[in-house]
């Protein structure tokens, strides 16, 4: 197949495109610039240069493709109305042509809220927290879409490689001696590698479905209090972890706090029965020592 993939190389873009490429079909990549452009080359992805804010630099491409995967995230104060913009050309051009095209939105587990030790699942109501309020009415605009089989999937807090999340942990603990974490410790995120989630993406693009949400976590249920004394650990940190109150941390994160303090326990067991899928990897603190040493290769330039 054809396949076009916004934010090709942001960390979870650039892993669902070299696995879609990995598995036989025709990527194309949107990069920002002629630098990360080659970086798309040298994997066979083929790059297309632009940004989510002129969606006329690629929709030309992605009406030629049978998949449109939106994985960008514009992080400025407007995200969600570039976002919901974005999205409004990417359907546009997947309803073009004689046979209907897959879309596949990247959502996130954040949109529950805080599920108080109770597991959710995609029939859960949603209870977004202020950050991410406008990400559950662009899923229904996705998954409303007319002439598109359209899939929205909902990654949990994703680790190793270049390190998501998990990676500022570790910048800290080498830069400021110190690992910092919003809350009080005793929260769980619900997380899944990164390799994982490409692995659900190349599922769900080939799966023929329509309509469908899938939440992509695995079963790890560390706290972050624990998380965050593996870091210490394996970085030789020997100073405490800095738990911020949440009130204090918004300070300074505005709403992203809020999100980094919630309690999650959010279940994938409908991406396992529908689409085979399966999470490969055991936990953030099973790997640890080789997601440290993964996190350094990619910060010197490996």
């Amino acid at each position: 197949m054809k396949i076009f993939v916004t934010g090709a190389t942001g960390y979870i873009g650039f892993a669902v495109a070299t696995a879609l490429r990995r598995a036989g079909h025709e990527v194309w990549g949107l990069s920002r610039s002629d630098a990360k452009a080659s970086r798309l080359a040298r994997h066979e992805i083929r790059p297309v240069i632009g940004n989510l804010r002129d969606p006329s630099q690629f929709l030309q491409v992605a009406a030629s493709c049978s998949v449109l995967v939106h994985a960008a995230v514009d992080h400025d104060a407007d995200m969600f109305e570039v976002d919901r913009a974005a999205v409004q050309a990417l359907l546009a051009a997947a309803a073009r042509g004689p046979q209907p095209k897959t879309f596949l939105y990247t959502s996130g587990v954040w949109v529950y809220g805080d599920t108080r030790g109770e597991p959710a699942d995609e029939t859960t109501p949603v209870a977004p927290p202020a950050r991410v309020a406008s990400r559950p009415g662009i899923e229904q605009l996705v998954l409303s879409a007319s002439q598109v089989r359209s899939i929205v999937l909902r990654p949990g807090c994703v680790y190793g490689a270049s390190g998501g999340l998990t990676g500022t942990w570790f910048r800290a603990a080498y830069e400021e001696k110190v690992v910092r974490a919003v809350g009080t410790g005793a929260n769980r995120w619900t997380m899944v590698h990164v390799d994982d989630v490409a692995d659900c993406y190349v599922r769900a693009a080939e799966s023929g479905l329509a309509g469908e949400i899938f939440n992509v976590t695995d079963r790890s249920r560390a706290c972050i209090r624990d998380l965050t004394a593996a870091v210490c650990c394996i970085t030789g940190v020997t100073n405490p972890v800095l738990f911020t109150p949440v009130a204090e941390a918004a300070a300074k994160l505005g709403s992203f706090a809020e999100c980094l303090a919630l309690d999650q326990h959010v279940d994938s067991r409908k991406a396992v029965a529908r689409l085979g899928w399966q999470p490969r990897h055991g936990g953030f603190i099973d790997g640890i020592a080789t997601y440290h040493a993964a996190w350094q290769a990619w910060r010197h330039g490996a």
